[in-house]
């Protein structure tokens, strides 16, 4: 049988459910073993996909299309398990499938309730990732904290699963608070009142993860142990490193979570191999200097908005040993008759950028700006990186200012334009069976020889992740060409280009796809890689 992990939160929301389950992942597979994650989001949405940045983060895509909450980031920067749709299960997701099967008539006129049929819904769910073929262990997050309204029917279907499976073969991992008061002091009564909760959803705590600013003593982790009903031996801590997040695994290893679940779990342990776990601490030691990014973008406020960008920036830094220094720009500033030469150079109190990223996005508002800092870049010649959005403003800025179209732009921005250089799929020539519909998920692109997409990736054929409505529109195909953009990528049937570079440039690459998502800290992706050497390459040569 395989074994099934409940990982749950308590106290307040944002203790990181999805790092621990993500480092606990990251664990058992050094160990060898076939994992798989999967994320239950009590939200009444049936994917994250019309959410906005603001509410719930950015929406990270699968292979498959899947628009999921930002966790499912975490698993995959973190393990090597395959994410899809089946990965991420949310409340809207369940009560549509039971719905349309009572209007089909399947329950035979029943009473539709809760339970079962809401908690058999999410147990099929649940159980169909563990059928998966060499999977040895299944990480559940649950959403939310214990003692919400939302999250009730999760819990309840975790507790039967733990019941009808046995405690050797499932079991609850809680993650509680632990929060320091004036002096210093650890207090440990919401940590009690948390496994309280968790005891009346009828769910007795196997592991306890108590996330604190400093690790626990040993007394404290027995006085804990004593009022949850938890070994002392099964009381972790989760401190605040001073580090990055992805130590966190390195941090679990040396207190043996692993080896007390497995332990639990009735699972002869295997040897851990944290080579390369320890090898990227030892390069995120080895760090010299900083180079600083500009990132100008549309929803700034939120970190988690733009959060797979961060994260695949900072493992580029990693790669080329050295900090990446965020620069957080809203791209609104630069509209109007703001002068891009102060913000994006002198005005900066932290000194000049050394290059320029523009992320996804969709709608008006702060496009200008966008198009604005593109063309800073280009004429200053400072490293740029364009990604979905990114890279159609490129398209935009070059039939602005080199082919001096001043109307040119998107349809999603003015589908009155008379240069519409960035268009509707079913405005394209020669593309069939598209119509306006988003594409979504995993695709192949083929690198042209000699671009710079080709010399970051090393290989022709790429397989990246597409979130977007909008291309390049082909009918501007020959004069983008002839006036020296560079197309630097293609779909494998030619119709579709999925790179632009700028010609004459240290490195100015827009692409269409979001490499961002296939990023890891041990593996980081090419693109960003790239794009980090050339910042620190024009900051070497600028000095």
């Amino acid at each position: 049988m395989n074994k099934y992990i409940f990982v749950t939160g308590g106290v307040c929301s944002s203790l990181g459910k999805g790092i621990a389950a993500s480092s606990l992942g990251a664990l058992l597979e050094c160990r060898g073993f076939n994992i798989r994650m999967i994320k239950c989001d009590p939200y009444i949405n049936v994917d994250a996909g019309t959410m906005s940045p603001y509410q719930h983060g950015e929406v990270y895509v699968t292979d498959d299309g899947a628009e999921t909450d930002l966790d499912l980031g975490n698993y995959a920067r973190f393990t090597s398990s395959p994410l899809s749709r089946a990965n991420s299960i949310t409340t809207g997701q369940v009560y549509d499938a039971v719905i349309r099967k009572e209007r089909e008539g399947r329950y035979l006129g029943r009473t539709v309730q809760v339970i079962p049929h809401i908690t058999d819904e999410i147990k099929g769910r649940i159980l169909a990732v563990g059928k998966e073929p060499d999977v040895d262990v299944v990480i559940v997050e649950i959403g939310g904290t214990v003692g919400d309204i939302e999250s009730i029917p999760f819990l309840e279907a975790a507790r039967q699963l733990i019941h009808e499976m046995g405690r050797t073969n499932a079991l609850s991992v809680h993650l509680t608070l632990l929060p320091e008061v004036a002096g210093g002091e650890l207090k440990t009564k919401p940590t009690q009142h948390s496994v309280k909760a968790m005891q009346e959803q009828g769910i007795q705590p196997d592991v306890l993860i108590c996330r604190a600013p400093v690790m626990l003593d040993e007394a404290t982790r027995r006085k804990i142990a004593l009022f949850t009903n938890v070994e002392t031996e099964a009381v972790f801590t989760s401190y605040d490193v001073n580090t990055t997040i992805y130590e966190i695994p390195l941090v679990f290893y040396e207190q043996k979570v692993d080896q007390v679940i497995l332990k639990k779990l009735n699972v002869e342990s295997r040897h851990a191999d944290l080579s390369a776990w320890r090898t990227m601490m030892d390069r995120f030691n080895a760090r010299k200097g900083s180079v600083r990014i500009g990132i100008v973008g549309k929803y700034m406020d939120l970190h988690d908005a733009y959060k797979s960008v961060y994260e695949a920036l900072f493992h580029a830094g990693l790669a080329n040993e050295t900090a990446v220094e965020l620069v957080k720009i809203d791209s609104s500033r630069l509209e109007g008759d703001a002068d891009p030469d102060q913000i994006l150079g002198k005005d900066l109190s932290g000194g000049p950028l050394d290059g320029i990223l523009v992320p996804g996005g969709f709608g008006q508002r702060g496009i200008n700006g966008m198009v604005k800092a593109a063309q800073w870049a280009r004429t200053h010649k400072v490293p740029y990186f364009g990604i979905c959005l990114g890279m159609q403003i490129m398209v935009i800025e070059w039939g602005r200012n080199v082919l001096g179209w001043a109307d040119a732009d998107s349809t999603e921005f003015n589908q009155e334009t008379k240069h519409p250089v960035v268009s509707l799929l079913e405005e394209q020539i020669d593309v069939k069976n598209y119509g306006g519909t988003m594409r979504l998920g995993r695709s192949e692109t083929v690198a042209v020889e000699g671009s710079k997409l080709l010399a970051a990736y090393g290989e022709a054929h790429i397989f990246e992740r597409h979130r977007h409505r909008y291309e390049f529109a082909n009918v501007y195909r020959k004069e983008m060409v002839e006036s020296g953009l560079k197309l630097g990528g293609f779909t494998p049937d030619g119709s579709l280009v999925e790179c632009v570079e700028w010609p004459d440039h240290v490195w100015g690459v827009g692409v269409q796809f979001h490499p961002e998502f296939t990023s890891k800290p041990i593996k980081p992706q090419p693109l960003f890689k790239d794009f980090v050497a050339a910042a620190k390459q024009y900051k070497k040569a600028r000095k």
